[in-house]
C-alpha cells in the first residue's frame, strides 16, 4: 500500500472513530486511543511505532506538562490551596494505601516496587478527566473545582516521584541525598517561576507582541517550550518537566490567557499523536495471553480508586452526588504511569519484569478508555431515577426560611440585578447558583443565594418551586443549553409558572419561548433599543413616537426587528 492510501486509510479511520465516539458522547481521546490500535501492527497495520511515531507521542507529552503548567500559577495555588494539599494529598494517599497490600500480595515485587506502582496507579488522566469536565460545562462547579484540585496535586507531586524514580526503584538507596535534591529543586522552582517569568518573559513576550504577527507569537511560545525542555534534559531530569516549567512562568504573565488560546489546537494535535502512539504500542498478543489478569487489574483498579477516593470525598463533607462523580472522573489510571514506564524503559531501571510492564501498560490504556463508557453509565441510572432519587440539596444549599414567591436561576450580572429589585419591594425569593465563589460573595452581602444545579428537578423542588405557589421564576444563566433545560425542568414540575428569561440573542429567545418561557429578552435587542432610544429623545422625538416605535418592534416577539447580518 502507497503512503497516500496508508494515510487515507489512516485518517479515515481517525474520522470515523472521533465522529462515531463523540455522537455517544465520548471523549476524542479514547477515539485516538482506538484509532493507534486500529492502526498499529497488530490490526490493520498501517503503521508502526517506528521513531517517528515515538518522537510525536514525545512531542505530545511535552505539550501536556506544558498545558498543565499553564494551568498552575501561584495565585492560583494560594486560592486552592485546601483543597489541593488536604483534599489532593488525602486522595493519593488513600488510593496508595489500599492497593498496596493488593499488590503485595498478588505479585511478587519487592515493596519499593509495590509502593512505587501503587503511587503511579493513585495518579488519574489529566488530559481526558479536564476535558470530560469541559464537555458537561462542569469546570467552574463545586465538584469540577475539586477535581480540578485533585488533578493539579497529582500534576505537583508527579516531579518529586520522577526525581526519586531511582530511589524508588531501589537504584540507589540514597533517600536522604534524593530529598534534599528534590526541596533544592522545588525552591528553585518557585523562585525561577517569581523571577524569570516577572523580569525576562513578560519583556520578552511584550516585545513579541508588538510586532503583532501570530506567527512570531506563536514561535515564542515554542521556543519557550523547547528551551526550557533542554534545560530539563541537560539537568538529568525528563524533558517534559522542563515543558511544564515553562508553562509555570508564562502562567505568571500577562499573556497567559493569549498563550492558552494560541497553542491550544496545536496542543490537542500532539496530544492526539501521543495517544495514537499509546495505542499503537498496546501490546496485543500479552493482552491476549494475559487477558484474565488485565481484566482483573482494571476492574479492581476502578473499584479501588472509586471507593477510596469516594471515602475521602464524604470525610471531606462532599455531598453523595458529588462525591460519586468525583470519584467516578477520577477511577483510571493516568497519563503519568505511562510516562513513568516509559521513563523506566529509556532509562534502564527494571524495578518491574518486562511483561509485568506490558501489563501495566495494559490497565492503564483500558481503565483510559472505560472511563468515559461509565459516565455514560452514570448518566443513564441518574436521569432514569435509579440514582440519588430522593431529594437532594448540593453543597451549600438549604431550606429557603419562607416559601420564595420567585425563583432565579443563576446568580450572575442579571440575576444579581433581579434579586436586588426583590428586595426593595421584600418579595420572598431565593436564587440558585452553580459557582460557589458567586454563592459565597452573594451571602456575604445579604443575598438569599444557594448553591444547586438548576436544571436538577429535585434541586428546584427542594427550593420552594410548587405548581400553584411558586409566583415566577427567572432564568438568568449565561449558558444557553443550560438555559434551555431549565426551562424544560421548570414547565414540567410547574407547568403554569411564569417563566422570564434572559437571552442573549433572538435566535436564543425563540428557543427558550418554545421550550416554555413566557417571556425570553434578548440581551443585545434590548440593549440596542433603550440606545436608540436615548439617540431618538436627543434628537427631538417624541416621547410618545418613540414609546411606539419600540411597541412595534417588541410585538410578537420582536418581529419588527429585522434579521442581523453580522453577529458582531
Amino acid at each position: 500500500m502507497t503512503m497516500s492510501l496508508t494515510l487515507l486509510a489512516f485518517v479515515t479511520v481517525v474520522f470515523a472513530l472521533v465522529s462515531f465516539l463523540r455522537v455517544a458522547r465520548i471523549g476524542a481521546l479514547v477515539a485516538f486511543l482506538f484509532a493507534g490500535v486500529l492502526s498499529g501492527p497488530y490490526v490493520f497495520n498501517l503503521f508502526h511505532l517506528t521513531e517517528t511515531w515515538t518522537l510525536l507521542g514525545d512531542l505530545g507529552i511535552m505539550f501536556l506538562w506544558f498545558t498543565m503548567g499553564l494551568n498552575i500559577n501561584m495565585k492560583r495555588l494560594w486560592t486552592l490551596r485546601h483543597s489541593i494539599f488536604g483534599f489532593g494529598a488525602a486522595q493519593v494517599l488513600m488510593v496508595a494505601t489500599m492497593l498496596f497490600p493488593l499488590l503485595f500480595g498478588l505479585t511478587g515485587w519487592s515493596i519499593i516496587g509495590c509502593v512505587m506502582v501503587a503511587l503511579m496507579l493513585s495518579m488519574s488522566s489529566t488530559s481526558e478527566d479536564m476535558q470530560m469536565l469541559a464537555d458537561r460545562n462542569q469546570i467552574n462547579t463545586d465538584m469540577g473545582r475539586q477535581t480540578f484540585s485533585i488533578l493539579l496535586f497529582q500534576d505537583l507531586l508527579a516531579i518529586p516521584l520522577l526525581a526519586m524514580m531511582p530511589v524508588l526503584a531501589g537504584r540507589t538507596f540514597n533517600f536522604g541525598a534524593a530529598a534534599i535534591d528534590v526541596f533544592v529543586w522545588s525552591v528553585a522552582l518557585v523562585l525561577g517561576v517569581v523571577i524569570v517569568g516577572r523580569f525576562v518573559l513578560n519583556p520578552l513576550m511584550r516585545l513579541v507582541s508588538r510586532l503583532k504577527s501570530k506567527e512570531a507569537f506563536l514561535l515564542a511560545i515554542m521556543l519557550n517550550i523547547v528551551a526550557w525542555a533542554a534545560v530539563a534534559n541537560v539537568a538529568g531530569v525528563p524533558a517534559g518537566l522542563g515543558a511544564f516549567l515553562a508553562g509555570m512562568l508564562l502562567s505568571e504573565t500577562i499573556y497567559s490567557h493569549q498563550v492558552s488560546a494560541e497553542i491550544s489546537p496545536y496542543a490537542m494535535l500532539f496530544l492526539a499523536f501521543f495517544f495514537i502512539s499509546l495505542g499503537m504500542g498496546l501490546n496485543l498478543p500479552v493482552l491476549g495471553q494475559y487477558w484474565y489478569v488485565v481484566l482483573f487489574g482494571v476492574i479492581g483498579l476502578i473499584a479501588a480508586k472509586f471507593v477510596a477516593i469516594f471515602m475521602v470525598a464524604r470525610v471531606r463533607h462532599v455531598n453523595v452526588p458529588d462525591a460519586a462523580m468525583i470519584a467516578l472522573i477520577l477511577s483510571q489510571a493516568g497519563e503519568f504511569g505511562l510516562l513513568m514506564l516509559q521513563t523506566m524503559r529509556t532509562s534502564g531501571i527494571d524495578a518491574l519484569p518486562p511483561v509485568h510492564q506490558e501489563i501495566l501498560t495494559a490497565i492503564i490504556i483500558l481503565s483510559i478508555m472505560m472511563t468515559p463508557l461509565l459516565m455514560m453509565v452514570y448518566d443513564w441510572l441518574k436521569r432514569s431515577g435509579r440514582l440519588f432519587s430522593q431529594s437532594i440539596a448540593q453543597g451549600l444549599t438549604g431550606r429557603p426560611a419562607q416559601v420564595p414567591s420567585v425563583i432565579i436561576c443563576g446568580f450572575g450580572r442579571v440575576g444579581q440585578i433581579v434579586a436586588q429589585m426583590l428586595d426593595t419591594q421584600n418579595i420572598p425569593y431565593v436564587a440558585i447558583d452553580m459557582d460557589v465563589d458567586t454563592v459565597l460573595l452573594g451571602r456575604e452581602h445579604g443575598f438569599n443565594v444557594v448553591y444547586g444545579n438548576s436544571t436538577n428537578a429535585d434541586v428546584l423542588r427542594d427550593m420552594g418551586l410548587q405548581p400553584r405557589k411558586t409566583r415566577a421564576v427567572v432564568i438568568a444563566l449565561d449558558n444557553a443549553a443550560t438555559a434551555h433545560d431549565a426551562a424544560i425542568t421548570v414547565r414540567e414540575i410547574a407547568p403554569r409558572v411564569k417563566i422570564f428569561a434572559r437571552a442573549r440573542n433572538l435566535t436564543e429567545s425563540k428557543l427558550l419561548m418554545a421550550d416554555g418561557a413566557n417571556v425570553a429578552l434578548p440581551e443585545t435587542i434590548e440593549s440596542s433599543l433603550f440606545l436608540g432610544y436615548g439617540v431618538l429623545e436627543h434628537l427631538g422625538v417624541s416621547e410618545r413616537s418613540v414609546a411606539g416605535l419600540l411597541a412595534r418592534m417588541r410585538a410578537d416577539n420582536y418581529s419588527g426587528v429585522a434579521e442581523p447580518v453580522s453577529d458582531k
